[in-house]
């Protein structure tokens, strides 16, 4: 890491209160580099000093930070799967008048929030939508949040609403659409920081969508937990495309990966998220917490022998990799009551045994439990053991299932053998010789048992080391993807400031224009020739009626030296009075001149030189007004 960037990042949380150490590097640094070349600041050193002596600058560095990319119904495909089928799921769940919590985490300006309401009132219908419905929308910038409480957009922002959706639900004022104020109310937008602050509890659907991605693993994992604690039991989670939960199959199931749909899996453990949900928890906790959550989840999963753990209430709470596989349980039979699941009577009437060891409070052993499945038949030995804390009140229990099968098959083997032996001894007492040989093989027998046993235990471990290196390949494809969604949103908000810009440009293109008409028609409706000069007699204006009074049109006039053209005017009688006007000796001076127009006609032309002054007074250079005198 960069000592300098992240003493910046110490810096803001220190002054601001906004903690980004959980950002992840690439896509901070190129955001906090974009800002610090718009005001020419070179190191982050020398952009601290600026912060100290520009507070200001604080508002500006946030908002190119937090890439606010937002829009109605963004990615449709979505919002219909949310509409048909999550939706009408929370609904059922729900018994009236009983409400329906939906929290939008990092909202930005509010689209988001508002797309939410708009799915819940077309399905619930407008009157209970008012009375039931609680949509929270948090974000950790105040100026969108702003934005979003005021519910105004203009037509850019709602070009993907419908005609039919904009009449029910917005109120036009000139070009702004603004929010139905009545549904307004059940919408609440405040600041939340997913990392700092606790999260909102009892939510039936929470959407995070495109978040995630700016966080690394340790921010992404108490960010979860907390969203893991937010939800109801049948609650929803709706991520953004480029968030995929690979590595909290633990706490969240998918319900549809495309969408980036998932729902809570009721596992995780009571101390971690209290801890997680400390608003006043620190990073080296967090860090701690994090990897101690990891190596107890790792340890218990890999254990070779399958583990059930049940609490009091006789509901399946915890079951390793072993005792999945091998009873055929899924993540969704965790939580589940043990009655309630075939495992509570085969291979044994396990609430039986639990019931002894409640009762005994100690643990208990079953030897050789038989257990036929198809045409496969194990041996298992099963230990029951009761789960006390330090006061020694009971908590749960432990149920271990030790596969004996081999050894089992090995003692019926040797049995078989020791048989043989006797029947052996029995009839061939003199043969010795013929029975150490049988010992002789039974010995090596044993040692190429250990030999497989050794080659086993050798290739379980190299398939774990491809295991683990096939997770971290996906992890790292996985943050690859988030990266490029990243700079994605980063270009969507650089093209939407320079839309901005363009519409800018375009407006005093036209008014630069207008003006530029108004002008010529100004020109155009003087009954002399206009002939403007700049202080080194270059043409800069040449008017109609000095076309038609000289026979020059502009294009070829424009930018020469008035006194070389070659005109039927004696100019050289006009260099004084314009030196005059120049020198500011005179306002106006007007002579009258024999000339000759265009049609070799003999004229006699009025001049008259006026200063042509800028706002400051400055003399600019000189304006000649070319007039044919009526003959006598």
């Amino acid at each position: 890491m960069n000592p300098e960037f992240e003493a910046l990042l110490n810096y803001i949380k220190r002054n601001r209160g906004f903690d980004f150490t959980g950002y992840k590097r690439s896509s901070l640094e190129r955001r906090v580099q974009k800002r610090m070349q718009e005001i020419e600041v070179d190191g982050y050193n020398n952009y601290i000093d600026y912060l100290e002596v520009h507070p200001q600058e604080f508002v500006c560095l946030f908002n190119t930070i937090l890439i606010n990319v937002t829009s109605f119904f963004r990615d449709l495909s979505v919002w219909e799967y949310v509409a048909a089928e999550v939706i009408p799921q929370i609904i059922s769940c729900k018994e009236l008048p009983e409400p329906i919590r939906i929290w939008s985490a990092g909202c930005a300006s509010g689209q988001e929030a508002y797309t939410l309401a708009i799915i819940l009132a077309e399905a619930i219908g407008v009157e209970q939508f008012r009375s039931r419905v609680k949509i929270y929308a948090t974000d950790v910038d105040e100026e969108a949040l702003n934005q979003g409480r005021y519910a105004t957009y203009n037509e850019r922002e709602v070009t993907d609403l419908s005609a039919e959706l904009l009449e029910r639900y917005f109120e036009r004022y000139e070009n702004l659409y603004i929010f139905r104020k009545d549904l307004r109310r059940s919408v609440i937008f405040g600041r939340h920081d997913l990392v700092q602050d606790a999260p909102i509890s009892r939510i039936d659907l929470l959407i995070c969508r495109n978040a995630l991605m700016y966080f690394n693993a340790e921010a992404q994992a108490k960010i979860l937990s907390r969203f893991h604690f937010a939800l109801n039991d049948s609650g929803y989670l709706l991520l953004g495309k480029a968030e995929m939960l690979l590595s909290h199959s633990m706490s969240f199931s998918a319900v549809d990966l495309k969408c980036r749909v998932f729902t809570k899996v009721a596992t995780v453990n009571t101390r971690d998220r209290l801890l997680l949900m400390n608003p006043n928890n620190n990073d080296e906790n967090t860090n701690y917490l994090t990897s101690y959550g990891r190596l107890r989840n790792a340890a218990f999963d890999i254990t070779p022998l399958a583990q059930l753990i049940l609490d009091l209430d006789g509901v399946l709470v915890l079951a390793n990799e072993r005792a999945r596989t091998l009873f055929s349980l899924s993540y969704r039979d965790i939580g589940r009551l043990l009655q309630d699941l075939e495992l509570s009577y085969r291979p044994l009437d396990l609430r039986q045994c639990i019931n002894q060891v409640y009762s005994d409070r100690r643990l208990n052993t079953y030897k050789d439990v038989e257990w036929t499945t198809g045409e496969d038949t194990q041996y298992f030995d099963v230990q029951v053991v009761p789960l006390l804390d330090i006061n020694g009140v009971m908590l749960g229990v432990s149920i271990t299932f030790n596969d004996v099968t081999r050894a089992k098959h090995l003692q019926e083997e040797l049995e078989h053998s020791n048989q043989e032996l006797e029947m052996a001894h029995e009839e061939l007492q003199t043969t010795n010789e013929e029975l150490e040989t049988t010992n002789e093989v039974l010995q090596t027998t044993n040692e190429e048992l250990e030999t497989t046993n050794e080659e086993l235990e050798t290739t379980n471990e190299e398939l774990q080391s491809s295991n683990e290196e096939l997770e971290t390949t996906n992890e790292e494809l996985q943050s690859t993807n988030e990266e490029l969604e990243t700079m994605n949103e980063e270009l969507h908000s650089s093209n939407e400031e320079l839309q901005t810009i363009n519409e800018k440009l375009r407006l005093r293109s036209e008014e630069l224009n207008s003006v530029n008409a108004f002008l010529a028609s100004i020109l155009t409706s003087f009954r002399c020739g206009v002939v403007v000069l700049d202080r080194h007699f270059l043409v800069q204006v040449w008017s109609d009626k000095a076309e038609d009074l000289w026979g020059l049109r502009p294009l070829e006039v424009q930018g020469q030296h008035f006194l070389n053209l070659d005109i039927g005017l004696p100019i050289e009688q006009i260099r004084q009075p314009i030196r005059t006007c120049l020198a500011a000796e005179s306002e106006y001076v007007e002579i009258i001149l024999d000339a000759v127009n265009r049609r070799g006609k003999l004229i006699q032309c009025k001049v008259t030189c006026t200063p042509l002054l800028e706002r400051t007074k400055e003399i600019r250079g000189v304006i000649l007004l070319m007039e044919e005198q009526a003959s006598e």
